[in-house]
């Protein structure tokens, strides 16, 4: 367990690397130079060139890149060119709302995918699970900011149920436990529409997962010795149906990160994701490198508690990873 624990975390830290070559290289072929905003126009060429030349501008890419890395292995990202803050501070800000609606996303999307998988696997080819499936292809189909201008209309506008952008309530400048049910009903629409692809997408492996455990053997033959239904769904399918759904778990948070820069900006969150749409807007370089380190390291950070998941669900894989290298060695 503890050697596979370490190759998967070499290989993170590998991808790591090469993610922050990647990512700094991209950014600094963007044409143009982004520090001449920071820059009264009433400065002399002059100065404005002794200036770039003190913070490297006219170094060499390499030197450039590991000056960087040598600053970023530190915790140090920069400052930002627009808020003319600390990178990281900016970042951290904004993370926690993020995070907040990504678990609340998360933890919605995976109850309601798992509960609807199970009841359609178990009614396959009848009149619900038919009916739930055509649904769930017409939410593949349509992209999610039609769903979320819908509910921003009719929820929103007509009803007046619930507020349609924003984390609170500015005007109200609620306290204490009242703050906390405002930001509660802020999260609603934009909960909805970001859990809502994890949703069928959970659903959809849920269901075909329960649904081939269902048709082995050994259920067949756990029927025979009398145990009921739920007895077989509880002790045998969930345990059995684990693994897929920490992949679906492991890919929602990606998703979840790439679906948050459209929802935070169509519904106003104060997120990362409507951070690195001010950062690109506004062509801030030092803040695009560190929001897209800090998803790739979430990213990794998922991949990595996933294949943790999976050795503990089911200890043949680190088995198999023994077994391979041995026969490699052979």
């Amino acid at each position: 367990m503890g050697r596979y624990i370490g190759r998967r975390l070499f290989q993170s830290l590998i991808i790591m690397f090469g993610v922050s070559v990647i990512v700094f290289t991209l950014v600094n072929m963007i044409p143009g130079n982004p520090y001449l905003s920071m820059f009264p126009p009433e400065i002399p060429t002059e100065q404005v060139e002794a200036m770039l030349r003190r913070v490297g501008y006219y170094d060499p890419l390499p030197v450039k890149y590991f000056k960087w890395l040598g600053r970023v292995v530190r915790g140090d990202f920069g400052y930002s060119i627009f808020y003319r803050e600390k990178v990281m501070g900016i970042i951290a800000s904004r993370m926690w709302n993020t995070i907040l609606l990504s678990v609340s996303a998360i933890t919605v999307s995976t109850l309601a995918g798992i509960g609807a998988g199970f009841f359609t696997a178990r009614r396959r080819r009848g009149f619900s699970d038919n009916t739930i499936l055509v649904i769930t292809f017409i939410i593949l189909s349509i992209p999610s900011f039609f769903f979320a201008m819908l509910l921003i209309r009719f929820l929103g506008a007509d009803l007046r149920l619930l507020p349609i952008s924003g984390m609170v309530d500015v005007v109200a400048n609620y306290k204490g436990f009242a703050r906390a049910l405002d930001i509660g009903r802020h999260m609603i629409l934009p909960t909805i529409i970001l859990g809502l692809g994890n949703t069928v997408m959970m659903l959809r492996y849920t269901r075909s997962s329960v649904i081939d455990i269902l048709h082995t053997e050994y259920i067949r033959v756990a029927r025979a010795h009398g145990l009921g239904e739920q007895v077989i769904m509880r002790k045998h399918v969930l345990k059995n149906v684990m693994i897929p759904i920490v992949t679906v778990l492991s890919l929602q948070i990606r998703e979840l990160l790439s679906g948050a820069l459209l929802i935070e900006t169509v519904f106003v969150w104060p997120g990362i994701g409507r951070l690195s749409y001010e950062a690109v807007q506004h062509r801030d370089y030092p803040l695009i490198m560190g929001i897209l380190l800090v998803m790739a390291l979430i990213t990794l950070a998922s991949n990595f508690l996933a294949d943790l998941c999976y050795a503990a669900i089911d200890p043949r894989i680190t088995l198999e990873e023994r077994t391979s290298k041995g026969g490699d060695q052979a």
